[in-house]
């Protein structure tokens, strides 16, 4: 399949090239059976980005995960690249990491960032310990997809089914979390499963950034709230979320789709008046058609709270 006409062809190496030669280059596509590695310098700091559900969507081949957002802002990239929706319950690319990190790939770089997203947040907490002093940076993360260790973890079911759950390693990034230095997690306290994975990744070594109504999808909040850039250098330079990424995180409130959740969260948990004050507040603003019909369902069900409004 041809790339896109505005995607950048990766450069391929021969499989001839020793792996020592491939780790002294500034740019290669490491090819494997399940998954690809594909790097390109450009700074001292480096983000290691995972391939999620929603990325594996798009047909390969493609750009790495964050690859336009990590190109903005001047970093080195190295983006883990997998076939399949398999939580990277699979051999080739922690095999790709530590291969590099064996012929000492990662001692160039400054900083070292492992990054992702729901699936890929699991991968970057399992396979961080791989590179020495790398720092984490996840979303919405599953500490595990093992009915036997998560059983509260019911989602995503056809894609856990099609991958192993039984064996070590990598099974449970909680048992990773001691080896990080510093980790920084970003999910929704009102999703439950987010929530317990999160209980499961605590550690002295973790920030948890907290926010509700963000859903499973947290990391297109942070999006759009355009909290991204300034999240990703404040934690390359520091390891912690601090004042400046929260200032820029109030826009939340002002994104749809947090309004929504936010609706959908206050209907789920019976606050039928803060439910009521929530539309009528989103109405003035926006004809929100998920409000208009939450106060429709209000009339139905609380005729009383219209009534004396």
């Amino acid at each position: 399949m041809a790339q896109p006409a505005d995607t950048p062809a990766p450069l391929h190496l021969p499989p001839s090239v020793p792996l020592e030669q491939v780790c002294q280059s500034d740019r290669f596509l490491l090819e494997g059976a399940h998954g690809n590695l594909w790097f390109e310098y450009r700074s001292p700091t480096l983000f290691v980005t995972f391939d999620n559900l929603a990325t594996l969507d798009d047909p390969y081949p493609r750009l790495p995960w964050m690859y336009r957002r990590v190109e903005m802002l001047g970093y080195s990239l190295l983006g883990v690249q997998s076939f399949r929706k398999d939580w990277f319950r699979q051999p080739t690319s922690s095999a790709q990491i530590a291969a590099l990190a064996e012929r000492g790939f990662f001692d160039r770089f400054e900083r070292v960032v492992f990054m992702g997203a729901s699936m890929g947040a699991f991968a970057a907490l399992n396979f961080a310990p791989l590179v020495r002093n790398a720092w984490v940076l996840v979303f919405s993360p599953q500490s595990t997809m093992s009915r036997k260790i998560a059983p509260f973890e019911k989602r995503f079911q056809y894609s856990v089914k099609r991958s192993d759950w039984a064996e070590m390693p990598f099974l449970d990034a909680a048992a990773a979390v001691p080896y990080i230095p510093k980790i920084a997690m970003f999910y929704d306290p009102l999703e439950m499963e987010d929530k317990r994975h999160a209980a499961r990744l605590d550690g002295p070594n973790v920030q948890h950034l907290a926010f509700p109504n963000a859903t499973h999808q947290a990391i297109r909040l942070v999006v759009k709230c355009d909290a991204l850039p300034q999240m990703m250098r404040e934690f390359a330079q520091t390891g912690r979320l601090e004042q400046a990424f929260y200032r820029t995180m109030r826009a939340r409130k002002e994104i749809r789709s947090w309004r929504r959740a936010m609706i959908g969260n206050l209907e789920k948990r019976n606050h039928p008046l803060l439910l009521m004050r929530a539309c009528e507040f989103m109405l003035a603003d926006n004809d929100y058609l998920f409000a208009r019909k939450a106060l429709q369902g209000l009339r139905k069900t609380h005729p009383e709270l219209m009534e004396n409004d």
